[in-house]
């Protein structure tokens, strides 16, 4: 037997098992080859995982590489070794390039760059429509049978507002049997808006997003959904409104799955009194009635996914006046530990279930066996893996992140747990992880920055 890599002493999660596991792995060939205890080091490369957790590698079903076309911003390198940085194993890039993944040609060149990087898997999301102008048709069928095996369809960040051409998405995407992933936005209600309408926008003088603006598109594809049977994902999901929609069609039995993102857990709009760019995204951060709602809905299980919505821009691009900047903020090496801090430890998901929210879940979502990809620490299957210990205190400093772009909202954030290792089809692909050490440089605190600010005023706008 080839030497390979023992990984000793950690806490091993494992779905079949329903618990943490202590053990040992051993990995040859890129293959788990055993998991059991007291497993003998010979010619092998040690990892001690004392006191760390060793989990499925993450997989993100929502991320903005940004190549081709804007790589000033991220590129497939830079954003694979965000990614691994992170934990992640997989991640699914969203396809508003320049050119958008819109045909075969552009699918086939963001996964042969993946391979290129070799640090995870990189797999593109399709447009729906053609240019993701909302008109005609992408050419889905076609991309789905490439060599990319497109399975998830999107114009992220431009909803598609036509609704016959959402149904005729629908059914096409039915017959092939691939995903529709809805951006929800009524832009008659969102353009011009910075952010989430309410107490703080009018406090702050900022044109307002309201609620309804996500609530009228989710409702209206979760129709469509249940007209035409085809499978929907609704991505970052942020409003009260749109929990109770989602939950109760779940309860009807239509096809719909939904995702939350780690920012909308944890931050709230009492936050953009700072007029911090690096806070401005899309949706926006809501009330703190509708980060409690979103809680519930990932307790609940009305919520399937956290996924990151990873939207790297170059400094200058958010360096200007606040309604000038662009949306989105990056999220990939904060992940994991802003659930640890915000949702573990909250004690609103265990370990096991917001671990497999971030893996096995998203894996199943995006049927990943046509990529030979197993969400799972298992006898028999590819390694991949992250070892974390979730009791590591850090502070996010952006100049230390392996992104390109370092628009983080957690700038100066303590946050509890950190990637150790990432291990990516037996190759350890992160090593002794990185970060500067915890400590209060004045920046946020996780303990307080989705708690309730304001209150009554809140209640009374």
């Amino acid at each position: 037997m080839d030497s390979g890599i023992l990984i000793k002493n950690g806490n091993i999660l494992r779905f079949s098992k329903g618990k943490e596991q202590k053990a040992d792995i051993l990995i040859v060939d890129g293959i788990i080859r055993r998991i059991d205890r007291g497993i003998e080091g010979g010619s092998h490369r040690i990892i001690d995982a004392q006191d760390c957790i060793v989990a499925p590698g993450l997989v993100d079903m929502h991320t903005h590489l940004r190549e081709p076309g804007m790589e000033h911003k991220e590129d497939i390198g830079t954003g694979s070794r965000a990614a691994v940085a992170g934990g992640f194993t997989a991640v699914f890039c969203m396809p508003n390039t320049a050119p958008c993944i819109d045909n075969r040609s552009v699918a086939e060149y963001v996964f042969d760059r993946g391979k290129e990087e070799g640090l995870c898997m990189v797999l593109p999301h399709g447009a729906l429509t053609l240019g993701q102008k909302g008109e005609a048709l992408a050419s889905i069928g076609d991309m789905n049978a490439c060599r990319a095996h497109v399975h998830g369809f999107s114009d992220d960040g431009n909803p598609v507002s036509d609704s016959e051409v959402m149904r005729r998405a629908m059914e096409y995407a039915r017959t092939i049997g691939v995903l529709v992933i809805s951006h929800a936005e009524e832009k008659a209600l969102s353009e011009g808006g910075q952010i989430n309408e309410g107490y703080y926008s009018t406090l702050l003088g900022l044109q307002g997003i309201p609620a309804e603006a996500e609530e009228i598109q989710v409702f209206r594809d979760i129709a469509l959904a249940e007209k035409t049977g085809a499978s929907l994902h609704v991505a970052h999901v942020s409003t009260a409104g749109s929990v109770r929609l989602l939950r109760e069609a779940k309860k009807r039995g239509v096809p719909v799955t939904c995702e939350v993102t780690p920012h909308h857990l944890s931050l709230n709009d009492s936050m953009m009194v700072q007029y911090d760019t690096n806070l401005k995204m899309n949706p926006p951060l809501r009330s703190e009635k509708d980060v409690q709602a979103v809680l519930e809905g990932l307790a609940d299980g009305t919520i399937d996914v956290i996924a990151t919505d990873h939207a790297p821009h170059a400094a200058h691009e958010k360096e200007v006046e606040f309604d000038l900047a662009p949306f989105g903020v990056i999220g990939l090496e904060t992940c994991l530990p802003v659930v640890l801090s915000s949702v573990v430890a909250e004690g609103v998901l265990k370990m096991g279930d917001a671990i497999r929210r971030l893996s096995a879940a998203p894996a199943e979502i995006m049927n990943m066996s046509r990529w030979g990809y197993v969400a799972g620490v298992e006898e028999g299957i590819a390694a991949n893996l992250v070892i974390f210990n979730p009791d590591i205190e850090w502070t996010v400093d952006p100049g230390l992140l392996s992104s390109r772009s370092k628009n983080t909202p957690y700038r100066g954030a303590r946050l509890k747990g950190k990637v150790l290792f990432t291990i990516y089809r037996g190759n350890v692909v992160l090593e002794d992880g990185g970060g500067t050490p915890a400590g209060n440089d004045g920046g946020l605190d996780m303990d307080r920055v989705a708690g309730p600010v304001h209150g009554e005023e809140k209640q009374k706008a």
